[in-house]
């Protein structure tokens, strides 16, 4: 693919550095300055992307940005959303928070149509949990050949408060709202920062990858041309509950509030101030549930955005049929999981907090399926912790790949790859974390840009460090041309796809030794039963 500047030389011969974006790019609502990097690359940080969601805006789906006057710092990133237990707003995190980041090559133009990379970040639905990751390791290693757009979204009540108050007066379902209002930017303004918008992977981790999910089975699989492929980690099936099964949270929140004697909860819950509606913003049980979930607040089944369970919706084909890749960590369940575990009833009180339809007789199965491991023995932690954590683990997160990936398959999506993430840090292997959930997104950005939380063997002269520009030129080959492999690095082996004739099969990535492994017959038949039941679990 053509840089910026080779491509307008091939196309008329013109001198390019008078084409070049410039650090200050102006929309028709506002005009933003951002800042060249040095190294190749320019960001804007704290771009809008939609309204404030204040006043009657809260509880109501984005609308478009306002017209600004004036040019606007793009120098520093916008507040995060506020989250569940998060306390009240502060300078770096409010209401007002519906802001992008955009990392492009210096030398990009108006018409260089680069491939683009939205990323929607993780959270459990509850908080913004990979806010401001810096896109530059992935723009350099492409060869200075992709931009990277990523995201704030509203969570916890501001994004998934339901009820029928919420149905007949406002919008269900606001965070998913928000990242396709953000997509939509995309196809509207993204050329002006050099990229194609019709040259776009949706890209997400945990609550991220759970949003390429419903994005991808949107209002019934609709395709509205905002994404062109898709590339999902640790996608997460949480139960999705209809707005009455919902009720629940907003009548609680409108008792803790005070708002039950207003003629209009609804209109109390939008004129409390932030502050005041942070501290009663906290996770209770799910009816039927004897302790509260890790995420209270998450998707609605409301049969307009959300139109059908997951499992069913990739069942029938109601998706976007679009190249995708799905995978999962080694151990996705022990960050989760509660560590003091020591019996059965201490285990299955945690799953019936997380899917409170779980039967007593899919208990019984559950606990067949995940025995205790009395050969594992980690500091600080009960028998069963590790039990507890393989079943949560496969349930939510890693089955659900394996599901997708074998749907595609035999639906005949054959530009489709899955992985595991076995990349073992010496640090959480001996504490017993293991390869944890979504600790690849540090390999795919960079350690030195996800915020300071990367495992130490993750650096360049860490025992791990090989494995980031590995799996860094997977990611930015699928990026530019939907195939993982064209791209990829010198010596790394062909990551096969996924098919009917190859079922079952990915990557297994592992420092100095990622080759393609098969999915162990012991895992696809656990995996089996929980797709079995996920539709009465309300995944």
């Amino acid at each position: 693919m053509y840089t910026g500047s080779s491509y307008l030389l091939a196309l008329a011969g013109l001198c390019t550095l008078s084409l070049a974006v410039q650090p200050t790019v102006n929309l028709d609502y506002a005009s933003y300055k951002g800042v060249p990097l040095g190294n190749g690359v320019t960001q804007w940080l704290g771009v809008r992307f939609a309204a404030p969601p204040l006043d009657d805006l809260r509880f109501r789906a984005p609308q478009p940005p306002v017209k600004t006057n004036g040019t606007q710092d793009a120098s520093t990133p916008g507040p995060i959303c506020l989250g569940t237990g998060s306390g009240p707003p502060t300078n770096t995190s409010q209401e007002d928070c519906l802001y992008l980041s955009i990392f492009a090559p210096t030398n990009t133009t108006r018409f260089s149509k680069l491939p683009v990379f939205f990323f929607i970040q993780g959270g459990g639905f509850n908080t913004n949990s990979n806010p401001n990751l810096n896109g530059t390791d992935l723009v350099t290693t492409s060869g200075l050949n992709i931009i990277t757009v990523a995201i704030n979204y509203r969570v916890g009540p501001y994004g998934f408060l339901a009820g029928q108050e919420i149905f007949d007066n406002g919008n269900t379902n606001n965070g998913l709202r928000d990242q396709r209002q953000a997509l939509h930017w995309v196809q509207q303004y993204i050329s002006y920062f050099g990229g194609d918008p019709n040259h776009v992977t949706l890209g997400g981790d945990s609550a991220g990858a759970q949003s390429v999910n419903l994005q991808v089975t949107a209002y019934n699989g609709r395709n509205d041309n905002l994404f062109h492929a898709t590339a999902a980690e640790s996608q997460s099936f949480s139960a999705l509950r209809t707005v009455p099964e919902n009720q629940f949270a907003y009548d609680n929140l409108v008792i803790r509030t005070g708002c039950v004697n207003s003629a209009d909860t609804l209109a109390c819950l939008r004129g409390l101030t932030a502050t005041q509606l942070q501290q009663q913003n906290f996770n209770t049980p799910f009816p039927g549930a004897q302790q509260a979930p890790l995420y209270m607040y998450g998707p609605t089944l409301d049969f307009d955005f959300i139109t059908d369970y997951t499992y069913r919706a990739y069942e029938q084909g109601a998706y976007v049929r679009v190249p995708a890749i799905a995978g999962d960590d080694t151990n996705e369940g022990t960050v989760f999981a509660p560590r003091t575990a020591s019996n059965y009833s201490e285990s299955d009180t945690f799953i019936k907090a997380q899917f409170p339809a779980i039967s007593l007789g899919q208990l019984k199965i559950w606990n067949e399926l995940y025995p205790v491991e009395d050969t594992l023995s980690f500091p600080n932690s009960g028998r069963y912790w590790r039990q507890v954590s393989d079943g949560y683990g496969e349930m939510r997160y890693t089955c659900p790949g394996i599901f997708i990936s074998s749907v595609f398959a035999n639906q005949s999506l054959n530009e489709n790859w899955n992985y595991r993430w076995n990349v073992i840090d010496p640090q959480s292997n001996a504490n017993g974390l293991g390869v944890s959930h979504t600790v690849e997104v540090n390999a795919i950005w960079g350690p030195n840009n996800t915020g300071g939380g990367a495992p130490a063997s993750y650096y360049p002269n860490g025992v791990n460090g090989a494995i980031v520009p590995v799996i860094q030129s997977y990611w930015t080959s699928f990026i530019r041309c939907y195939n993982p492999n064209t791209h990829r690095a010198y010596g790394a082996p062909e990551w096969q796809a996924w098919t009917a004739d190859n079922e079952f099969q990915r990557l297994m990535f592992q420092t100095n030794n990622t080759h393609m492994e098969a999915v162990p017959a012991d895992q696809q038949a656990r995996c089996a039963y929980l797709a079995s039941i996920g539709i009465s679990l309300e995944q």
